[in-house]
This record gives structure tokens, sequence and C-alpha cells, in this order.
């Protein structure tokens, strides 16, 4: 005897997903490759279940930073140090001499990367193969001339090049006088160099005065 699908499973059309359905839910559970760096919660968004990212963990697809951040193990683009930062400093933005290599303004390379944050600022445990130069910002300070650059679906904090001078005239004596004269050179060769909004950042942090001093000799 056969027994009619609709006769028996009257319902089953309406509760049995379509291919359409299956297929988007599938494509939505798919890491990209090409952002290096997620969080739990990105994860979550995208529908990973707690369940699913320790698996992806166990088969070597992410590999666990620290509680809340993952990297992702079949990225496809340029890796780039600073994708890191967000993992171990989320509130670090990226300063000083890392930030004026980033724009071409000094042929020194630091062994670590610059990263200012709030005081009082607590962070994880970091591998050894990730270094972070802590610079400890009062609120003021840490939250002038912040930019979010965005690389296909990688991001990070870097300060934009004016306070980036402004902070290196301020902290030269750390930076080191001969790095902070070349890069106060190489700012003033560049084309788009805004002066007026430079002595604005330094009105700001204090540092007008000796900013006017070093360009007086340099100009």
């Amino acid at each position: 005897m056969k027994y009619g699908m609709s006769k028996y499973f009257p319902y089953f059309f309406e509760i049995l997903p379509s291919k359409k359905y299956i297929y988007g839910m599938a494509q939505k559970n798919v890491l990209s490759d090409q952002k290096l760096v997620f969080s739990s919660e990105e994860l979550q968004k995208q529908g990973f279940s707690y369940y699913q990212i320790t698996k992806m963990v166990e088969q070597g697809k992410l590999f666990r930073l620290n509680k809340s951040y993952y990297e992702n193990a079949d990225f496809a683009g340029g890796i780039n140090d600073f994708y890191y930062v967000q993992a171990f400093a989320p509130q670090g933005v990226v300063c000083l001499l890392s930030a004026a290599v980033y724009y071409g303004l000094t042929t020194f390379r630091p062994d670590a990367i610059d990263v200012a944050v709030p005081p009082k600022t607590k962070l994880s445990s970091l591998p050894e193969s990730q270094r972070l130069s802590l610079h400890y910002f009062s609120d003021r300070r840490h939250g002038l001339g912040v930019r979010i650059i965005s690389e296909n679906k990688n991001t990070f904090k870097i300060y934009d090049i004016e306070k980036t001078i402004a902070d290196i005239v301020s902290n030269r004596n750390k930076v080191g006088i001969e790095e902070t004269k070349e890069i106060l050179t190489n700012y003033l060769a560049r084309q788009d160099r805004n002066i007026n909004k430079l002595y604005r950042y330094a009105g700001k942090l204090s540092c007008l005065k000796i900013l006017k001093t070093y360009l007086e000799v340099l100009v």
C-alpha cells in the first residue's frame, strides 16, 4: 500500500526548510579568509555557537589568542601586526614610532608596536610572537586625533599624522632626539602637511613652544 505524503504528513512542506534556506545558513557560517582576528562576539553574530567555535579551535581553523579573540588560520590577506592590537588592547591606539613608520616618516623600526592606552588599563597576557610597548596616555591625550583604518575586513586604530608628530615632540626624550628630528624633517617635506592642525594639537598637549623651536631650526 502506498502512502501519500500529503495525507500522512500534511505539514511536511511547511516544516522542512527549503534548500535555499539551508544553503543560506551554511554560507552564513563560513569564516572570511580576508579577516585575520575575530572576537567571540563577532563569531557569535555570524551564527557560530560556543560549541562550533571550540570545534574550529580543535580542528586548527582558529587559534585562540586569549579568552575573547581568535586568529583565523585560513587568512589569505597580507599580514599586518597592527591587526592584533585589538585582541590584546581593545582601547589601544597605534602611536609614536610605530605610527611614524606607518606614515613613512622614519626608517627606524621599533622592536615592539607602540600602543597608547588609557590610564590603569589592564591587558591580557601576550603571546611570545606579539610584543606591545604600552604608553599610558591621559584620557584627554588618548582620545585626540584617533583614526580607524580599514583594510578589507581588518581594522586598527592609529593617531592621525599631526597628532603623531605632536606626541613624538612631547615624548622626544623617550623617542630619541635624532629620531624626532628625522620625523619632523620628513613631515615638513610632505605636500599634505597641515601646520595649523599640528599647532592646535601641540597647544592642547603643552608642547607648542618646543615644537616651534624645532621648526625654526629645520625650516
